[in-house]
């Protein structure tokens, strides 16, 4: 059996009071939906996003590079950027009137839509592969989760959670179903954040890729705000996963137009590359649209190296970062390396804390 943990270590959410009288609002069942909804959105703007964006300058010196940007997504209250989706798809159930939300994870986002729920008031389902193991499962059932769990890969258990929440008309959060737009739009936000601070868009956007759907809305956002002229370009988007472990980084570089699963017995789990590793990216051919259209660039990354360039962004820049979460900025580097970037703008998006 795997001993396997995903990503963040337990991030003791604390909620404030306001989150807490927000909340006591939204499940306030005799205030109108309307209301409700306004509460939890409330809570959203207060607790999701407008995440910090830095000149990492000590990393410029190391690496001849100027102008590299760091867009810590650690900073949401879970410690990931999933809690952007998160909230997104429970607000999302919490208006249509759902009273359980569903999903299967490995352990991040979990935690996201589980404390997401818990302030809405919604139930939520929780189903993990029999396989996995996550410090975050106390984490779930803190914020009263169910927890699931069910035979075989990551894969299918998304595939068999899907089709019991059709079946009992649960609120299906799983990637690549009825809310992939819903979560694309979440990511977009990322892109309006970026171009607030910068005015304008960046050259590269660097990116960690799992399923896909994180680099597909940030790449969406910034076509956005391109085509209302915005923006005088749109970046283009460096992707780096798992070594070999990850169809969107090997359909790229085989030259694939489409996503391509890669064959299961392929897959060797590690405890670094765990949160990025698919046979299948629920998204894969969004995420890969957006590399290809934009000009961009694909890189399988190794463990060793993820593990360096987390040990190195703590000594460098006091970033606390989960090693998966710098394997969109080592294929930027890398990039440089190959052929050094003239002075412009580049940002990495590192996605967990650790």
């Amino acid at each position: 059996m795997n001993n396997l943990l995903d990503g963040v270590k337990t991030a003791d959410i604390k909620i404030t009071k306001e989150v807490t009288h927000l909340s006591e609002m939204v499940k306030d069942k005799s205030l109108s939906l309307v209301d409700r909804v306004e509460s939890f959105e409330d809570i959203i703007s207060l607790e999701i996003g407008d995440t910090s964006l830095n000149r990492a300058r000590n990393l410029e010196r190391e690496l001849s590079i100027r102008q590299l940007f760091i867009k810590y997504e650690g900073e949401n209250p879970s410690g990931t950027q999933k809690d952007r989706i998160a909230f997104a798809q429970v607000r999302d159930a919490l208006r249509r009137k759902f009273h359980i939300i569903s999903l299967a994870t490995c352990g991040n986002y979990g935690v996201a839509v589980a404390y997401a729920a818990y302030l809405a008031g919604i139930h939520c389902k929780i189903f993990i592969p029999e396989s996995y193991h996550t410090e975050r499962i106390k984490e779930m059932e803190a914020f009263d989760a169910e927890i699931i769990r069910l035979p075989g890969t990551y894969e299918d258990t998304v595939t068999a959670s899907s089709k019991m929440a059709l079946e009992h008309r649960w609120y299906d959060a799983n990637p690549g179903g009825a809310n992939t737009s819903l979560q694309i739009s979440a990511y977009a936000e990322i892109a309006n954040e970026i171009y607030d601070t910068l005015r304008d868009a960046p050259k590269y956007i660097a990116s960690p890729v799992s399923n896909g759907t994180l680099i597909a809305g940030v790449y969406r956002g910034f076509v956005n705000l391109y085509k209302r002229g915005k923006t005088s370009r749109i970046p283009k988007f460096i992707a780096g996963s798992a070594a070999h472990q990850n169809p969107i980084i090997s359909s790229f570089r085989a030259g694939y137009d489409t996503c391509v699963d890669i064959d299961p017995k392929m897959i060797k789990e590690t405890l670094v590359n765990e949160p990025l590793i698919n046979w299948h990216s629920f998204d894969g051919n969004e995420a890969l649209y957006a590399i290809r259209q934009s000009g961009g660039e694909a890189s399988h990354i190794s463990d060793n190296k993820m593990k360096e360039m987390s040990t190195f962004l703590h000594k460098k820049e006091g970033y606390r970062i989960l090693p998966a979460s710098t394997a969109g900025l080592i294929a930027l580097i890398h990039m440089h390396e190959v052929k050094e970037m003239i002075n412009d703008r580049y940002v990495a998006i590192l996605t967990g804390k650790y």
